[in-house]
């Protein structure tokens, strides 16, 4: 049977009229910064031929699993994911992720689409993976390091946990327990060594601002022999003769593993998409500029977005065609 041609909507409108947009949701509108012609298609799985792919900027409609086993080996550079959280929603999709009976069927299915995601990357790439968790009869499942350590057992190599913290997280009724501001990054390798370029995401140096934890602040600065750790330091010229300015790194310290994001939303898409600044760090540290970045749980677009503003190229895989559509609608405005 020959391939179905790709399907492309004929406005914004078309696609926006697929979702009703969300109101009082408490989360933050997020701006689309990408002005150019992506010139995204949305391929079935039969159209997406390996050059297709490998050219980039295109979202693939099909089954997560299914689809990236099709694709060819080593050759995506990093992959930014949120796969469905266990029992959360209705993706009105059949054979959706996250509608499976147990907590262990949900972890062996995500352990079978990231070892084909494994697959797909160059001997170099990455896996960011964002995972919520779930209360059953009152007790967290702990899920995100039940999965993560499930990856781990199937080949993955666990870099680091980063704490996504949530400044403007949904509040709670409950009395029982906190109420839940955090999820969780997992930053995941295929091989020992990977591309991880540290200084593109460095934050500001906060020793000499005013947010400084030390005692003395800014006044040990220019200062001989001003380092109030004089014991731990007391070897490094550069801190006993007040040049800390050398000592640390000029583009800044490096990125620390609690991220404050606000939630994101895009109207008349998705249930929930990526925040675009908890994503920007994951694509410009995974990835060189004009690389390749994979996103098997598509949903409303946001890592190709956000891929597409930091230069580089996307592959998305999405079940639900209307959010194909709508992706695709957002990409090329």
């Amino acid at each position: 049977m020959p391939p179905r041609a790709a399907k492309a909507i004929n406005s914004k409108e078309e696609a926006r009229s697929l979702a009703a947009p969300r109101a009082g949701s408490g989360e933050k509108d997020e701006p689309n910064l990408f002005t150019g012609n992506a010139a995204t298609q949305v391929l079935d799985l039969a159209a997406a031929t390996d050059e297709a792919l490998a050219a980039g900027n295109v979202i693939v409609h099909g089954d997560a699993q299914r689809a990236v086993a099709a694709f060819p080996s080593s050759f995506v550079n990093t992959v930014i994911t949120s796969p469905p959280y266990f029992g959360q929603r209705d993706y009105e999709a059949p054979g959706q992720i996250g509608r499976e009976a147990t907590p262990d069927a949900y972890i062996h299915k995500l352990v079978g689409i990231f070892r084909e995601v494994r697959r797909t990357l160059r001997d170099d790439g990455t896996l960011w993976l964002n995972i919520g968790d779930k209360y059953d009869g009152g007790e967290l499942l702990g899920l995100p390091w039940r999965v993560a350590l499930a990856l781990v057992e199937d080949g993955w190599r666990l870099r680091s946990d980063i704490i996504w913290h949530k400044p403007n997280a949904m509040p709670h009724s409950v009395k029982t327990r906190p109420t839940p501001d955090h999820e969780y990054v997992f930053f995941l390798s295929k091989n020992a060594k990977y591309y991880y370029d540290a200084d593109s995401i460095r934050e500001p140096h906060t020793t000499f601002s005013e947010n400084s934890k030390m005692r003395g602040g800014r006044g040990h600065f220019g200062k001989r022999g001003g380092t109030p750790e004089t014991g731990k330091n007391s070897g490094n010229s550069n801190l006993h003769d007040a040049r800390w300015d050398q000592y640390f790194h000029p583009l800044g310290r490096n990125k620390r593993t609690v991220w404050s994001v606000a939630l994101g939303k895009f109207r008349g898409a998705h249930f929930a998409v990526f925040p675009e600044k908890l994503i920007a760090p994951c694509i410009q540290a995974g990835s060189p500029k004009g690389g390749l970045v994979l996103d098997p749980f598509f949903g409303s677009g946001t890592t190709g977005l956000v891929a597409l503003n930091s230069g580089r190229r996307f592959i998305g895989v999405e079940l639900n065609r209307d959010y194909c559509d709508i992706a695709r609608s957002r990409l090329i405005r």
